[in-house]
């Protein structure tokens, strides 16, 4: 990725930020863009007003009680919009049509009429629309790209992605607990794998073969799909997420463990809770929010630690002449020479800065988004699809795919 800089050394100038939406997705973002020098947080919109008196303290940023009022502001050059799934195009317009450039967390709509929307704004606009939040912007797969297309390994012949994860058991909201305004997990976690997937295989998905799995009374949502895509070029690809959290992915490397966010007995008792109505679910949100008593541990998921199996999950990509996979602190290459773990590009790190820095580089510096508009439209006629299939029992064929940038 070009152009990123540390702290230490000179920046051509700061991109004033603010953001729509200061939840749990905020939380998560909000270290990196404390960390990186090209960017200056100067706003922020929210209907909660712990979380604004919060960000306004911390950040010494205007706030404001709605995503209209802050996108007239005219110190605010780009939005970041982290509001539930069916406010991505909504806000994504409003701040479109202000002149303001704009990052929309993963989905990047829930329709792809609203998807078609949002790029159209960016076009009428002329502003930079840059579609977020999926792990195919992390170190890992970025580093696997490389190796791919450098031909040393062949061609890629297959890939297969495989996670199982407490998706389910984390708290949620009222928007997160109905698929009709983009709950569940083929929405909210598929753009990761499907991303990734697109990315590494050339981006062209030809059709797409998928099931969803809803088995939890105490959620009204799926909590589970898997599936078979096939790209253009007739390269194949499986995929699947289950979020029930019985059994975790994290337990499949030896650094790993059942304890990633909440103990095996944690687990069981929040199931228990679910079932018998006594969770208070919009509490353990708030406390996961900033200021938040448990604001601490989602902030520390931005720091570089071990890679374990997380919401991406496992992810292998076959080649003619051996194969990739995440390792600890980098990326196996398994070959007729032998395994070897190759370090990451960049150093690793998590993978919003990834993000972060691409919205600084296509507006400040004029240099190419990868993760576009069609782009992002693309990879959710994918998720879109997986739901379609499961319902109609039958391969769905794609019209919106987009091919992956040539550019890193």
């Amino acid at each position: 990725m070009a152009e990123d800089k540390n702290a230490s050394q000179s920046v051509q100038r700061q991109l004033k930020l603010g953001i729509v939406g200061i939840g749990v997705g905020a939380s998560e973002i909000l270290p990196a863009m404390e960390q990186i020098p090209e960017f200056k947080l100067v706003a922020a919109a929210d209907i909660n007003p712990r979380v604004l008196e919060t960000f306004r303290q911390r950040y010494g940023a205007k706030t404001y009680d709605s995503v209209e009022k802050m996108c007239v502001d005219p110190d605010v050059e780009a939005v970041w919009v982290s509001t539930p799934n069916k406010f991505h195009a909504p806000h994504t317009l409003i701040a479109a049509n202000a002149g303001k450039h704009v990052v929309v967390e993963k989905p990047m709509a829930i329709s792809l009429k609203e998807a078609e929307q949002m790029i159209e704004a960016s076009i009428k606009n002329k502003i930079k629309l840059l579609c977020g939040h999926t792990q195919s912007f992390g170190p890992h797969i970025r580093t696997m790209r490389k190796i791919i297309r450098s031909g040393e390994l062949g061609r890629l012949c297959a890939l297969h992605v495989w996670a199982y994860t407490d998706w389910m058991l984390r708290p949620r909201t009222a928007e997160e607990l109905d698929v009709n305004q983009g709950g569940g997990v083929p929405y909210r976690q598929g753009p990761h794998q499907i991303d990734t997937l697109r990315l590494l295989g050339g981006g062209l998905v030809r059709s797409v073969r998928g099931a969803t799995g809803q088995w939890f009374q105490g959620r009204p949502i799926p909590g589970y799909y898997s599936g078979f895509l096939e790209f253009e070029d007739g390269t194949p690809a499986t995929f699947m997420h289950n979020g029930y959290g019985y059994f975790l992915a994290s337990e499949l490397v030896p650094w790993g463990g059942q304890n990633i966010r909440y103990s095996e007995a944690e687990r069981a008792a929040i199931r228990k809770s679910l079932l018998d109505g006594t969770r208070d679910e919009n509490a353990d949100k708030d406390e996961m929010r900033i200021g938040g008593a448990q604001e601490r541990e989602v902030r520390d998921r931005s720091k570089v630690k071990p890679w374990v199996p997380n919401d991406l999950g496992i992810l292998v990509a076959t080649c003619e002449k051996g194969d990739l996979r995440q390792s600890q602190y980098g990326l196996f290459v398994h070959s007729d020479q032998g395994t070897k773990d190759v370090p990451l590009i960049g150093g690793g790190g998590p993978s919003r800065r990834g993000e972060l820095m691409e919205l600084y580089n296509a507006v400040v510096l004029d240099k190419p988004i990868r993760h576009t508009g069609p782009w992002g439209m693309a990879t959710l006629e994918v998720c879109l699809a997986i739901i379609q299939s499961a319902k109609e029992r039958k391969e769905i064929l794609l019209s919106h795919q987009v091919p992956a940038p040539e550019e890193d």
